[in-house]
């Protein structure tokens, strides 16, 4: 597909099967959210197989590459025995960044469907189009928008507990510090 800020960009049509694996990839991004990590899931595909699957765990792991992405690409290559997933199509809930799009390259993933774009780290069609430079030896075809309100909903709703935890944690903090008599008469 093209870029969707350019002029000959048509809407991309997705199948019933496209709903169903993106609705797959979005209950997974929940299992993430529940442990505290930022809800992101990716379901890869083959035939109508699942081949892998994972859902955000950087923090969780300790693993800053432990992207919903790469975990699903690990244990699809486990599960087929090899690192090529030729003919696979991995579906995300959130528009992939450089260190995901660059391993969906060089798994050779056929198809990349992702939900929500990402303004500030996407590297599909937000901040880079990665995947439609030339120098590549591999093209991965990709649409974004599928189930898009429901994908940014799920994000805002997460970041917004996130900023509500971190005020209430604040609060706390400052509630708990009793002024200092500094020696003057009262």
């Amino acid at each position: 597909m093209n870029n969707p800020d350019s002029a000959e960009y048509a809407a991309p049509v997705f199948s019933e099967q496209d709903k169903q694996w993106m609705e797959y990839a979005f209950q997974l991004a929940a299992q993430g959210k529940e442990l505290g990590e930022v809800p992101v899931g990716a379901v890869i595909v083959r035939d109508g197989k699942v081949l892998g699957e994972g859902f955000n765990q950087p923090i969780t792991r300790h693993d800053p590459t432990a992207h919903a992405e790469i975990i699903a690409l690990r244990q699809a290559a486990q599960q087929v025995q090899n690192y090529r997933l030729v003919g696979a199509s991995i579906y995300v809930t959130l528009e992939p960044c450089t260190m995901c799009v660059g391993a969906l390259v060089h798994a050779r993933i056929a198809r990349l469907v992702f939900g929500t774009t990402e303004p500030k780290a996407g590297a599909v069609v937000s901040k880079s189009q990665l995947l439609d430079n030339d120098y590549f030896n591999h093209r991965v075809s990709y649409a974004g928008g599928l189930m898009v309100s429901e994908c940014q909903h799920q994000l805002s709703q997460f970041f917004a507990a996130r900023r509500e935890q971190k005020r209430q944690e604040k609060w706390e903090r400052q509630s708990q510090v009793t002024p200092t008599n500094n020696g003057g008469d009262e």
